[in-house]
């Protein structure tokens, strides 16, 4: 996977206009869907082109500047400055639950975020964040996602309300911060979590009350007793929140062992790209990705450790009754995702069916 990573990092700094068009590289950048896409521009326009972008990390998080800083940094690099990321902070210019309205109107270009807020438009988003008790490793998502063919199918979905979805970048796993322990499937019951997307809806199977609460809220939220837990990615990623500051508990394991945001841009925007800046973007989201992923798991293993030694706080793991009916329940959620919306959803639940058969899982 380093190699991955360093392959794709020496890409995005490298490559320009000039570059991969003397190469004769084509239009494999180009995966808008068939019948949705404009035709294809090789070059992009020469004057310079500015977008916006937004994300829903909050400013002085730990990874805001390596990971969204660094994304319109690889790009500006990339490209001679000749394509400009602009970066927003959270509600700066739309709220962070109007990001994807905003982007198909044209309010933004862009935007670095969580999948889980457009699942009652796109419920194929869900499949982009991740289900609890599926993946089990990075290269476990890869290959379903690219490899099984749910990303285009992700794509098109996306691509009916007007946007086009670059691809995923890793959080991570899901870790829950609590101050009630959670081991058996008992302790579930009424366990009132800041959750939202399909993740809610997988707790409420479990008996537990999810309650949507923005990020910036959820260290009162903890404090005050108003949830008894919840996830913001992995434990690095709640720590970069000081969950652990206002929790007694990390549970493990990770509900979702890795999970997703996700970079996406108007497709309006996108197809008066030229192949090039196509190709120089989605270069850079995969390096994103590949850097993210590195980033979490290493900070997830130190701030467990930092955790009990430091704020003196216990790590509960859920016993196997509990992880097995999580599985369970998760799919029956996908299951449920598949009927409500047919056209998409409908046609990755039975990819994910036939990966959980190959992965031994069910």
């Amino acid at each position: 996977m380093q190699a991955l990573k360093e392959v794709a990092m020496k890409n995005t700094k490298t490559i320009n206009r000039r570059s991969f068009l003397t190469t004769g590289a084509t239009a494999a950048a180009a995966v808008a869907v068939t019948g949705l896409s404009a035709p294809a521009v090789i070059a992009s326009p020469k004057q310079k082109i500015k977008w916006r972008m937004q994300t829903h990390w909050p400013v002085g998080n730990w990874y805001y500047d390596p990971l969204f800083e660094g994304f319109a940094r690889r790009i500006k690099e990339a490209t001679n400055g000749e394509l400009e990321i602009e970066t927003h902070q959270p509600n700066s210019i739309v709220s962070t639950g109007d990001v994807l309205r905003g982007v198909r109107r044209g309010t933004l270009e862009g935007a670095m975020i969580y999948p889980a807020y457009w699942v009652g438009d796109i419920p194929a988003a869900g499949h982009l964040n991740g289900n609890f008790g599926t993946w089990d490793s990075m290269e476990e998502m890869q290959f379903f996602l690219h490899d099984m063919g749910a990303l285009k199918i992700i794509r098109e979905a996306y691509a009916s309300r007007g946007i086009y979805q670059v691809g995923p970048i890793s959080n991570g796993g899901t870790a829950i911060y609590s101050n009630k322990r959670l081991e058996t499937p008992k302790d579930f019951e009424g366990f009132k979590v800041r959750s939202n997307g399909s993740s809610a809806q997988v707790f409420e199977k479990m008996g537990a009350a999810p309650v949507s609460i923005s990020g910036g809220e959820l260290y009162q939220a903890l404090q005050t007793g108003v949830v008894d837990g919840a996830h913001w990615g992995g434990i690095s990623a709640g720590w970069g929140m000081n969950l652990q500051e206002v929790s007694k508990y990390i549970i493990q394991p990770n509900l979702a062992a890795h999970q997703n945001s996700e970079v996406f841009f108007s497709l309006e925007a996108w197809n008066q790209l030229g192949d090039d800046f196509k190709r120089v973007i989605e270069d850079a989201v995969l390096a994103t990705h590949l850097e993210a992923a590195g980033m979490f798991m290493i900070r997830d293993l130190q701030r467990m450790k930092d955790f009990q030694t430091e704020h003196n706080g216990e790590i509960v793991y859920m016993n196997n009754d509990s992880v097995e009916i999580l599985r369970l329940k998760s799919l029956e959620v996908v299951d449920e995702l598949s009927k409500r919306d047919p056209e998409y959803s409908g046609k990755i639940g039975p990819i994910l069916r036939e990966f959980m058969k190959l992965t031994g899982k069910v």
